[in-house]
C-alpha cells in the first residue's frame, strides 16, 4: 500500500468493487480488504483509505475521527458533523472496519463518481496538515535501479518557523537493493520543539542486470567501521608475514584475579627503561574501590616517570566496551606526562575513577623511566589510600586459576608483508600462526603464557597495498576494538565496528583502502574481546564482470 504524495493538490483514489488492486493519481497500489456492497451502500475499509489519501485518522480503538467524520468503533455508527448517520454507514467485516464511500466523500469535501457503478473515483483535497509540526521531505537520484546499484538520497526537510531538525527516522532506506522488485521508503522528522511530521513516501523499482554484489558494493563505497557479507572468508589462502627486528620492551600484565574480593596487591615487578602497563579488573569487593598503579623509586637518585602514552575505559559494567576505549583512547593520547620520584618516594602513575560493585576498568600506558622503579598494581576500597603505610599491610592477592598476570618481553611485534594475489588473509592471535607470548609471574616465579596477546602492539607494513581494501574479520565471537593507520600522508585511527559488535567470520568489517603502496597498522588485540581475527585484503578495484559504475555524489 502506498501513501499519497503531497506533489498534486488533489488526491485521486480509484477503486472497484471486490477488488484489492486500486491506482492513486494513476500509480498503482493495493488494499488488503477489498471495497464491498452491503446493503446498496458501497462501502471502503476506513484506515487503508485513509492511508492511501494522505488523511489523518484520529482517535483511540473505540473512537476515531477522520475530518469532519466521527466513527464509533464499538457501536458501528458515525456522525458528520455532529449528525447521525443512517444505519449501515458503518460496519464490520472480517475484523476490518468499512465506511460509505459516499459518507466519507461528504467528510472530505471530496467528489465521488463512477460510470459503471463498480470503479469509482474519489477525488479529494490533500490534508492541509498541522501548520506547526515540520515537514519531512527527500528525494532518490532516480525511480528505477539495477540490483545492487547505489542509490543517492538527498534530504531537504524543513520546519515552518525555522526551528532546527533534530531527529530523523527512516523506514525502508538502503543504500543498495540487491533483488528485483518495489521498495517503499519513508522519512520522519522531529523539530526542536519536539514535533514529529507525517511521514514523506517515495517509491522505487528495480531490475534489470545486476551492477554489483553485497560484497563488490561494500568494497566500492563501504565506510571504515561498516560490517559486510562474504561467505567465502574461510577459504582464502593466509599471507605469511615475516618478523623483524625493532626496538621492544616488556609488558606488564594484570588480569588475575580479575575480580578481586578483597584489598590487596594485584601483580607486582621492577623495571628500567620503558615498558607497557595493561590492567583488566572488575570490583568484586562488594563496595566502591579503586585501581591503582603505584611507581616507587628503587634508585639512590632522583628518578623520572614519564607517561608517553595511555588509555583507560572506567568505570563500566559493559566488558565488551572496556577495550574498544581503551585503545581508541590509547591511539589518540599525546602523553609527556612526568612524575620527578625522589629515593624511595612512591606515587600513582595511575589511579582509576571509583568503581561501583560490579564495575570495570581496563588502562593500558606506556611508561619510560630513567632508573630501576617498581610498579606495583593495587585495589583498593574506596576508603583506603595508596599510601606506603597502607600498601605494606596489603596481602599478595593469589592468582584465579582462569585469567593471566606476568611480565612478557617483547610488547611490539614487527611485522612485514608482501602482498600476492588476492584475497588473502593475516591472522592474528591464534596462538599457531602467531604464537603467544610467554612470560613469568613474577610474585609466583611460575612461567605463563599470554594467550591473544591481549596488549601486545603489533606493528605492521603492508607492501603492495594500493588498490586494495582491508578488513577485520572476527574468528573467535564479539570483537569490539580499534586500529591506527598510516597510509601516506594520512594517520587514522579506526573504530572497529562503527556501531556494535563484530560477531561472525563471514562479516568482515572494513578498515581502509590504502591509497599508497605501503601501508601501516597498528593493532593491539581489545581486552574483554574475543581473539584471533583476520586482516583480510581484497583487490578493491570494479571487478569483471560488474559495471563499472560508481557514483561519487554524497549529499
Amino acid at each position: 500500500m502506498l501513501a499519497a504524495q503531497p506533489t498534486l493538490g488533489s488526491v485521486q483514489l480509484t477503486f472497484t468493487v471486490d477488488q484489492t488492486a486500486t491506482f492513486v493519481n494513476g500509480e498503482p497500489a493495493a488494499l488488503l480488504a477489498a471495497p464491498r456492497v452491503v446493503g446498496g451502500r458501497t462501502l471502503l475499509p476506513l484506515r487503508e483509505t485513509a492511508a492511501l489519501l494522505g488523511q489523518p485518522l484520529l482517535g483511540t480503538a473505540g473512537q476515531v475521527q477522520l475530518a469532519r467524520l466521527s466513527v464509533d468503533t464499538r457501536q458501528n455508527s458515525a456522525a458528520l458533523n455532529g449528525q447521525t448517520q443512517p444505519a449501515g454507514t458503518v460496519t464490520t467485516l472480517g475484523g476490518v472496519l468499512y465506511v460509505s464511500a459516499r459518507t466519507l466523500a461528504d467528510a472530505l469535501n471530496a467528489n465521488l463518481s463512477s460510470d459503471d457503478g463498480r470503479t469509482f473515483t474519489l477525488t479529494a483535497l490533500r490534508d492541509g496538515g498541522n501548520p506547526l509540526i515540520p515537514q519531512a521531505r527527500f528525494s532518490t537520484d532516480k525511480t528505477v535501479y539495477a540490483p545492487g546499484e547505489r542509490v543517492v538520497y538527498t534530504e531537504y526537510p524543513f520546519d515552518p518557523d525555522g526551528a532546527d531538525i533534530t531527529a530523523r527516522r527512516w523506514t525502508g532506506r538502503q543504500d543498495a537493493y540487491f533483488q528485483p522488485g518495489t521498495y517503499t521508503i519513508s522519512l520522519t522528522v522531529t523539530n526542536a520543539r519536539g514535533l514529529q511530521s507525517q511521514p514523506f513516501t517515495r517509491s522505487i523499482r528495480v531490475e534489470g542486470t545486476p551492477v554489483d554484489t553485497p560484497l563488490t558494493y561494500a568494497l566500492k563505497y563501504g565506510q571504515p567501521g561498516d560490517s559486510f557479507p562474504d561467505p567465502q572468508i574461510l577459504s582464502y589462502p593466509s599471507a605469511t608475514p615475516t618478523t623483524t627486528e625493532s626496538p621492544s620492551y616488556p609488558l606488564l600484565f594484570s588480569d588475575s584475579p580479575e575480580v578481586p574480593a578483597q584489598s590487596g596487591v594485584l601483580y607486582q615487578d621492577s623495571l628500567a627503561g620503558r615498558a607497557r602497563l595493561l590492567a583488566y579488573h572488575l570490583n568484586g569487593l562488594g563496595r566502591p574501590a579503586r585501581l591503582y598503579v603505584m611507581a616507587r623509586n628503587l634508585e639512590s637518585r632522583p628518578v623520572e616517570v614519564r607517561s608517553e602514552r595511555l588509555g583507560e575505559t572506567a568505570p563500566t559494567r559493559i566488558e565488551g566496551i572496556l577495550g574498544q576505549v581503551t585503545l581508541l583512547e590509547y591511539f589518540a593520547s599525546g602523553g609527556g606526562t612526568v612524575l620527578n620520584l625522589l629515593p624511595g618516594q612512591t606515587a600513582a602513575v595511575y589511579a582509576s575513577p571509583t568503581l561501583g560493585a560490579g564495575s570495570g576498568v581496563n588502562v593500558m600506558q606506556d611508561l619510560i623511566t630513567s632508573g630501576r622503579v617498581e610498579l606495583t598494581f593495587l585495589m583498593l576500597e574506596d576508603a583506603l589510600p595508596p599510601t606506603a603505610q597502607v600498601m605494606q599491610q596489603l596481602p599478595y592477592l593469589r592468582p584465579d586459576g582462569k585469567h593471566v598476570r606476568g611480565t612478557f618481553p617483547g610488547a611490539v611485534r614487527s611485522l612485514r608483508v608482501n602482498l600476492g594475489a588476492l584475497p588473502a588473509r593475516i591472522v592474528i592471535g591464534d596462538g599457531r600462526v602467531d604464537p603467544a607470548l610467554t612470560g613469568t609471574d613474577v610474585l609466583t616465579g611460575q612461567g605463563v603464557r599470554l594467550s591473544g596477546n591481549y596488549g601486545v602492539l603489533y606493528d605492521l607494513e603492508v607492501n603492495g597495498a594500493a588498490g586494495t581494501a582491508v578488513a577485520l574479520s572476527p574468528r573467535g565471537g564479539l570483537y569490539r576494538g580499534a586500529m591506527n593507520i598510516q597510509d601516506g600522508p594520512i594517520t587514522q585511527t579506526i573504530k572497529l565496528p562503527r556501531t556494535g559488535n563484530a560477531l561472525k567470520p563471514d562479516e568482515p568489517v572494513l578498515l581502509w583502502r590504502p591509497q599508497s603502496d605501503r601501508l601501516n597498522i597498528d593493532f593491539v588485540p581489545s581486552s574483554g574481546s574475543n581473539l584471533p581475527v583476520s586482516l583480510v585484503f581484497y583487490r578493491a578495484r570494479t571487478l569483471s564482470g560488474f559495471g563499472g559504475l560508481i557514483k561519487t555524489y554524497r549529499p
